[in-house]
């Protein structure tokens, strides 16, 4: 059996449908915790892919949260071994730094419900072909990124955006692929995130309303599953 290790940074971003697709493609899992302070391995020995979650860190934060130097160092690991990597949110971003982009704050938050579009090279692309070409998702992120420079050998492209943030998602080289949005969650873990990031909105209100968020979710969140199972299901085809 296949077997890939999770990084997981806060208890309410786990794998949502992420889990359903390991058991349709019989992949197992081994986690990480690292709201629990469990230690991060410079190598990826003994796996066949990487998944990495979300989280509400920065990824220029590393004098706050040291564990972030050590996510790159096996993400560059894992990208040097050509193995499959899958990058939510927060980890889009850590894999976009591994791969020598900025990450830095962007001029506007999205979170709630917004459009993403697939570039030509999305539509094109193993995981996304057959999409459609604009199509909602869960966003909750302010932070953003560039594409990765340094791995000249490993390029990045850029496989979809939207009208705030010019990089929704991400590929580097031929396995890695960072989406800044959430296609895994459901709606439970949507009205957790409410409830915990309660102070977070409050400085949002005057153009995200929860309320509005929670309202759309059960119409919107049928297609994204839709959507994320394939894509979720093709990714795991790269490790099988």
């Amino acid at each position: 059996m296949s077997r890939v290790l999770v990084l997981q940074h806060v208890e309410s971003e786990g794998l949502g449908i992420i889990a359903k697709s390991l058991r349709q493609k019989r992949v197992a899992a081994d986690f990480i915790k690292i709201f629990r302070d469990e230690r991060i391995p410079r190598r990826i020995n003994g796996y066949d892919g990487l998944i990495v979650l979300g989280g509400p860190m920065g990824v220029y934060e590393e004098d706050i949260h040291p564990f972030i130097k050590h996510e790159i160092a096996l993400i560059k690991n894992a990208l040097k071994n050509d193995m499959p990597i899958l990058g939510i949110c927060l980890g889009a971003q850590l894999l976009a730094k591994a791969a020598g982009a900025d990450v830095y704050k962007g001029k506007k938050k999205e979170i709630g419900w917004y459009t993403v579009t697939l570039t030509d090279e999305g539509k094109r692309d193993t995981l996304f072909i057959g999409l459609p070409d604009e199509f909602a998702v869960f966003q909750w992120h302010g932070d953003t990124f560039d594409l990765g420079t340094d791995l000249k050998s490993v390029p990045s492209k850029c496989l979809a955006s939207s009208e705030l943030f010019p990089h929704q998602i991400i590929r580097v080289g031929k396995k890695a692929y960072g989406l800044q949005f959430h296609i895994e969650v459901t709606g439970e873990m949507i009205k957790q995130w409410i409830d915990v990031n309660d102070k977070e909105l409050a400085g949002v209100k005057s153009y995200i309303n929860p309320e509005e968020i929670l309202e759309i979710t059960p119409d919107c969140i049928k297609t994204i599953h839709r959507y994320g199972t394939a894509v979720f299901n093709r990714f795991f085809g790269l490790i099988a």
